[in-house]
Parts: C-alpha cells; sequence; structure tokens
C-alpha cells in the first residue's frame, strides 16, 4: 500500500476535482426563466397541470424554468401590459398577438389544431338561436378571456344581454354550473366537450377559427434558449411524461409559430378596459 499518492493518483484526483468544479458551475450558470399560462384554473392546480412540462424543458435545454401565475384574468391583463413580468407565455390567440405587437415577443410554438368556442345551453334550448338566452344566466371565464371576448360579440347590444356570471376560476367549473341548473348556458372551449362534454346539452353557436394556443418568449430572452425550447416542444408528443399534460391542455401536437399566425386578433381585447 502506497502511504503517499502516486503521480497518476494526483493527476486523476486533479482531474475529478476539476470535473466536478466544471459541473457546479455550469449548473450555477443555468438561467432561470419564469413561464407564464393564463389563469385557465386555480395556482394551486395550474402548478401540478404545468409542473411536468417545466420539468420537460429543463432537462431539454439545460436551463431552468419555474411557474409564475395570476390568480384571476384581471390580474393577468393588469400585468401583462407591464414590461419584463414574465419571459415566456402560454396564451390563446388575442394575447399573443398583443404581446407580440405591444412587447415584442416573440411566438415560439403553437398548438396545431385551431381553437374555437362553443356556446352550449340545457336541452330545452335545442333548435333555438343565442337570442333564446336573453333572459337566462350564461357561464363563463372572466374578462378579457377569449370566451367572454366572443360572448360579447354574439351578444353585442348592451341593452338586451343575458346576465352573465364570470365569477368562474376554470372551464370545468362553468360546466358544473351548466350541468348543475344554475346557468342555462355556458361558452366552452370547442375542443374540452370530447373530453368533459354532456351529450344532452344543445349547441347553439360555434365561433370561427382561431389559430391555437401559442407560447412566446420575451425579447430578453436568448434566440438559442428559444430555438431550444422550440425543438423541444416539437417534439413534445412523444415524451411520456408529457401525456398528461398534453391531454389536458388539448394539444395534439405543437408546431413553429410567427406572428403572421396571430395578425389582427389582439382587436378582441380592443373592448376591454385597458387595450391600447
Amino acid at each position: 500500500m502506497h502511504r503517499f499518492p502516486t503521480c497518476q493518483r494526483i493527476r486523476r484526483l486533479a482531474v475529478a476535482l476539476a470535473l466536478g468544479g466544471l459541473l457546479q458551475f455550469s449548473a450555477s450558470q443555468a438561467a432561470e426563466y419564469r413561464f407564464t399560462p393564463e389563469p385557465a384554473y386555480p395556482p394551486e392546480v395550474a402548478k401540478q397541470i404545468y409542473q411536468p412540462l417545466l420539468d420537460y424543458l429543463g432537462k431539454a435545454t439545460g436551463e431552468k424554468f419555474v411557474l409564475q401565475t395570476s390568480p384571476n384574468y384581471s390580474v393577468y391583463w393588469r400585468d401583462i401590459l407591464k414590461p419584463e413580468q414574465t419571459d415566456f407565455s402560454y396564451d390563446e390567440a388575442q394575447f399573443a398577438d398583443y404581446r407580440i405587437q405591444h412587447l415584442q415577443f416573440v411566438p415560439v410554438v403553437r398548438k396545431a389544431q385551431p381553437t374555437t368556442y362553443t356556446l352550449l345551453a340545457s336541452s330545452e334550448f335545442e333548435g333555438q338561436q343565442p337570442r333564446a338566452l336573453l333572459s337566462s344566466r350564461i357561464a363563463t371565464m372572466p374578462a378579457p378571456n377569449l370566451g367572454y371576448a366572443l360572448l360579447m360579440e354574439v351578444f353585442s347590444d348592451p341593452v338586451q344581454q343575458p346576465e352573465i356570471n364570470s365569477a368562474t376560476a376554470s372551464w370545468r367549473e362553468c360546466l358544473d354550473i351548466l350541468n348543475s341548473g344554475e346557468a342555462g348556458a355556458t361558452m366552452f372551449p370547442t375542443w374540452m366537450l370530447e373530453t368533459f362534454g354532456n351529450p344532452s346539452l344543445a349547441t347553439l353557436y360555434t365561433s370561427r377559427e382561431f389559430p391555437g394556443n401559442a407560447i412566446l418568449a420575451a425579447p430578453s430572452v436568448p434566440e438559442e434558449v428559444r430555438n431550444k425550447v422550440r425543438d423541444a416542444l416539437a417534439n413534445a408528443e412523444g415524451a411520456p411524461e408529457l401525456g398528461g399534460l398534453l391531454l389536458e391542455l388539448g394539444v395534439d401536437k405543437f408546431i413553429p409559430a410567427t406572428a403572421t399566425d396571430f395578425a389582427g386578433q389582439r382587436k378582441m381585447l380592443s373592448g376591454f378596459y385597458g387595450y391600447k
């Protein structure tokens, strides 16, 4: 047995220490990026839903991603008008275009399938027009969510509008309110009907198509990081750890997105306070 390390052992020890230091340095240098989705879920539920995505992106890119939530759409809209509120966002078309045009966000990917909304009503309204709901209550998510904005298009006369219940925290809650009889209708994302829809409900209206929800990057995010996120999400449907998330968000696959995809969609926000 050697009482003292040989030269070879000293060199091996030095290399091991250097590698360990390099790994520690690399880990400490990984940037942290905030990811902010629309408040379509209560914050505590959103953490459970989006954490697999953040873990996946961290593993695929070598960066760190942390969830930043908003308690409701009012706060979300207020904060969207402020610069440097987040690094990545997950938005429907109207918010995506607003971020692109006013804050120079860069679209990274979007859902391949377009977004539409359906006005669902209890079975007694089968075969009728939306005007039949003027004396009813309609449940939807708060303004300026896209469903709420579309509801304002359907009932554009401020003198003749149904009672709108927008004090909801999720789309499932909207459907629960309708199924319980507390509301006569709900404006609901069409893609969710396959999973959560009630076949006994009547369809009174389906909106035009909008580009699918997009993940966007703030202008401060380096292009290299944007590209790594894009490449990782382009293969998301093949990642077993994301199966539950993609089903929950109604994503068949993500495809590269451009600013042109969303051009003009910000106009859906023009009727809400704070629009510029």
